[in-house]
């Protein structure tokens, strides 16, 4: 189990430092291209924000994927690590592997995805009902 755990812990790490090191670059990118003034037309010129835009966006994910790694390494740190947060069984290594930073074993990582989208269609069947109703008011 520590060998597993040490094993993971060095991928977490190395995943760590490797998003770090692509958001530096994607900074040091952005902001030499801020300085220069406005080139092109305004095709060009909307054809580079949607670019940063994407790249913000980017960012963002990979602020969360940090954000779940550091959780993991403080799983490790705890003796928690590998251990599914639902049925508190052990995650296959396998998973682990793939994931390092899973909190959930697949069977209930589905069950809660699963859940996740009935409850995101009910969510949107009742605002479809709203609209429809607020609709023949008014007629």
């Amino acid at each position: 189990m520590v060998e597993k755990q040490d094993e993971m812990k060095a991928l977490l790490l190395k995943s760590k430092d490797e998003i770090l090191a692509g958001i530096n670059k994607a900074i040091k990118s952005g902001s030499e291209t801020a300085t220069s003034e406005p080139t092109g037309d305004i095709y060009d010129q909307a054809s580079s924000e949607r670019d940063r835009e994407l790249g913000l966006l980017l960012n963002d994910r990979e602020r969360d994927k940090l954000r779940q790694i550091d959780e993991a390494l403080l799983r490790i740190a705890e003796g928690e690590y590998g251990i599914c947060e639902e049925c508190e069984e052990e995650i296959p290594l396998g998973r682990l592997k793939v994931m390092p930073f899973a909190r959930f074993c697949v069977r209930c990582q589905s069950d809660m995805e699963k859940l996740q989208a009935q409850t995101r269609r009910v969510e949107e069947e009742r605002e479809y009902r709203e609209i429809s109703f607020g609709e023949e008011e008014e007629g």
